[in-house]
């Protein structure tokens, strides 16, 4: 039995110059950190070898990886060319919620399944091959950012280059200024999901806008402004950051927000917090906000109609955690 854990993350400044239809002309940066909300992989040997069980949220015996329907699964296993196994998924957080899921549970996979070939890899080849199996073997029109940030864990500035190479610089911030930050903020649940893949399709397709080009190239400079700020260990500002480029990624797509979230924001602007945003590509998840130590006890009161998830910062990323010959 071989198990990896890859965590999930909080995307605070610069979300959406990680898509090819941005950064192949400008440049793209965003500032993330991931979070201990995990995704986990379980694989050991099938009893019997010419078929694999896949138990996700539905459950896949099959002879051939080719038969396989989850597309992450088929791509991992016919890349690797892996046979005969028994694999189960499990994850803290349901999918479609704005925190990474679907990519780091392509970084799982194929960490786990390397893992199972007695192999070990580095999270920058984690990142690049979950890049490629979703982009590139799968077409999906998705970003960079979420298979760096589960790979190598961690607060993170992760830059876009031209060319498709991506860099990794970690923050490094006082320490009681980062477990500050830590406790300032608080995620709360909108209580839909969804598939994020209409929207960035949308949002690719806004990027030949030249306003809307001009509001990316807006919140890129802001993720530098928030890196500033945290290197700095001031974090007096970052509510009014995350609260600008909450309004500022608003208005690149009517899809992004809508009444829920919307009203979900403002009850938490009017309980104390300084700003927020929601995760993700839009139109569902969670809602992420900064919320100083004085408001903090008048914040929960107010807040209590919605669904809270506690978290704390988590330093690592893709691991295997438990491996038995």
């Amino acid at each position: 039995m071989i198990i990896s854990r890859t965590p999930l993350r909080i995307s605070f400044a610069g979300g959406g110059s990680d898509l090819p239809a941005y950064y192949k002309e400008n440049g793209g940066a965003v500032l993330s950190t991931t979070i201990n909300k995990y995704i986990y992989l379980a694989v050991h040997q099938y009893f019997y070898p010419n078929q694999s069980l896949l138990k996700y949220s539905q459950t896949e015996l099959v002879r051939s990886n080719a038969e396989i329907q989850h597309p992450l699964f088929r791509e991992c296993m016919q890349m690797l060319d892996i046979h005969g196994i028994d694999i189960s998924s499990m994850a803290d957080v349901p999918a479609g919620t704005g925190l990474g899921s679907s990519s780091a549970f392509t970084v799982s996979l194929l960490n786990v399944l390397h893992a199972y070939k007695h192999e070990a890899v580095s999270p920058e080849y984690l990142a690049q091959t979950a890049c490629h199996i979703e982009i590139e073997r799968l077409g999906d029109p998705i970003g960079k950012q979420d298979q760096y940030a589960a790979a190598y864990g961690g607060l993170n500035f992760i830059s876009f280059n031209q060319d498709g190479s991506v860099d990794v610089e970690k923050i490094v911030m006082p320490t009681e200024a980062k477990k500050a930050l830590e406790n300032n903020l608080f995620m709360y649940y909108t209580g839909t999901t969804h598939s994020a893949k209409a929207i960035l399709t949308e949002q690719n397709k806004e990027m030949q806008n030249i306003d809307k080009r001009q509001v990316m190239s807006r919140m890129v400079e802001m993720a530098y402004q928030l890196r500033h700020v945290l290197e700095s260990g001031s974090i007096d500002d970052f509510g009014k950051i995350l609260h600008e480029g909450w309004l500022l990624k608003k208005s690149i797509s009517t899809s992004i927000s809508n009444p829920v979230i919307d009203t979900l924001y403002q009850c938490g602007l009017q309980a104390g917090a300084l700003g927020g945003k929601l995760l993700g590509a839009g139109g569902a998840g969670f809602v992420l906000f900064y919320v100083p130590k004085d408001k903090q006890t008048n914040f929960k009161k107010q807040m209590t109609a919605y669904t809270e998830l506690p978290f704390n910062f988590e330093n690592y990323g893709s691991k295997i955690i438990y491996m038995n010959e």
